[in-house]
């Protein structure tokens, strides 16, 4: 590897090669049978899902719900995710990692279609914390089973294809979201706005169902050095109190709360902002989720050059940076179309910084440990997030958006210096590894 670090082929280059010929790229990372099947059912869930996070609060400000209760959900949401984690985490180490993932994609769908028929603030809190339970399943077997099914080679560009690829069909739910009522009208259907998000919001349910048929395709076997199929493995038992000592999740694992955090305290309140405070029209903020996805998926597939070029660490904290000032902007301008652009900016930059958080775990994890440490993660990042979007959404009620936004921003920076400085050591930096490798050569 460090021998990589020293090829004469820039960074620059190897973008370009992408963007030149992306099958001679995807060949080269050598990715296998497997991560190909899991990889169709993440495309479906997160297609799915990703229209329906992003238009379901639109829909409830159509039900007169307040940013408030807005939050209150959200929070729900946060918080059966904050329980279910662990458990998840022991229940796939004991049945594997199918069975969990058969029970996701069927539970997730059906409990967040009863969120859209189901308009009583009570039972929107309770289905709530029922589908953040079905929808932490996803993240816990998620980051094992990606990392099973690559190498420490082609994992950041594993996990950046599997986040950005599901971006394309979001580019044409965003369009379908934000045109569908003048469609209808266009063709003499007249129906309320609530009723169109409705039918989108089901759709949306539907299309992550859909993922279930690669699911039953993947066959677990046992883990073995070679894993020629690709298949996903059983996960291993562990040492949970050695995993919590480990200095690296010691450092990681706040840091990465926190950022969530930072995330949960904004993002269920983006299109909300945009709509209530600035007045956008739910056609241009469809444009703008469509435009948000082309721009988050140009962006992860850049992901694995920035992180060569920077190392892990500088690139997340790099990535981190740019959203706490996205943030801080969106709270100055009462502009439209730059709130729009610094929107986008955030998103990118949040995109970007997901698979080099998820890359560092991995790699800095035994194997045998990545589905409790991915476990682990999730539980402090749901309990972060559930407490940050709850406050938010009272804070932004008492105090308007900007100075909240402003103090998320602020919180941000911090996160990005202390990431910097705290979580690894120097060697995931392109630069010191590369005086490492000259120094051990000259010996």
């Amino acid at each position: 590897m460090m021998v990589a670090l020293l090829e004469p082929q820039s960074n620059a280059e190897k973008a370009a090669a992408f963007w030149r010929n992306p099958s001679a790229w995807l060949r080269q990372q050598k990715l296998s049978r497997g991560f190909w099947v899991f990889f169709m059912a993440a495309f479906f869930f997160d297609a799915g899902f990703a229209v329906y996070f992003f238009l379901f609060n639109l829909f409830l400000l159509d039900y007169r719900f307040s940013d408030r209760s807005i939050g209150l959900i959200g929070g729900a949401v946060t918080l059966g995710t904050l329980v279910g984690t662990l458990p998840t985490g022991i229940i796939a180490r004991r049945i594997g990692v199918k069975p969990v993932l058969i029970l996701c994609f069927v539970s997730a769908s059906v409990l967040n279609a009863a969120r859209v028929l189901w308009m009583w603030e009570p039972a929107q809190i309770g289905l709530a914390l029922l589908a953040g339970l079905a929808m932490c399943m996803w993240g816990v077997c998620f980051l094992p089973a990606v990392a099973r099914l690559t190498t420490e080679v082609n994992r950041t560009s594993g996990y950046s294809l599997i986040f950005s690829a599901s971006l394309g069909t979001s580019i044409l739910g965003g369009i379908v979201c934000g045109f569908l009522p003048q469609w209808l009208r266009a063709v003499g259907i007249v129906m309320q706005a609530a009723d169109v998000k409705r039918i989108i919001l089901l759709g949306a349910c539907g299309i992550a169902l859909v993922g279930l048929l690669p699911v039953l395709k993947l066959q677990p076997l046992k883990q073995s050095p070679e894993n020629a199929s690709g298949s996903i493995p059983p996960t291993r038992a562990m040492q949970v109190r050695r995993l919590l000592l480990q200095p690296f999740l010691l450092r990681f694992l706040p840091l990465m709360a926190l950022w969530s955090a930072v995330l949960a305290a904004f993002t269920p309140f983006g299109n909300v902002y945009l709509s209530r405070v600035l007045h956008v029209p739910i056609a241009q903020i469809g444009l703008i989720f469509s435009a948000t996805q082309v721009v988050q998926f140009c962006m992860g597939l850049l992901a694995p050059v920035i992180f060569r070029l920077l190392g892990l660490v500088k690139g997340i904290a790099a990535t981190q940076i740019i959203a706490a000032i996205a943030l801080a902007l969106l709270a100055e301008t009462t502009y439209p179309r730059l709130a729009m652009t610094l929107y986008l900016t955030f998103s990118a930059a949040q995109w970007m910084c997901a698979p080099g958080l998820y890359n560092l775990l991995m790699n800095e994890t035994p194997d045998s440990e990545r589905s409790p440490a991915a476990a682990m993660t999730l539980f402090c990042n749901a309990l972060a997030g559930s407490a940050a979007t709850a406050a938010a959404g009272i804070l932004f009620t008492r105090f308007g958006y900007p100075p909240v936004l402003l103090g998320i921003a602020a919180l941000a920076t911090l996160i990005a210096l202390l990431f910097r400085l705290f979580v690894l050591p120097s060697r995931h930096d392109v630069a010191g590894a590369a005086a490492q490798f000259l120094k051990e050569e000259a010996r």
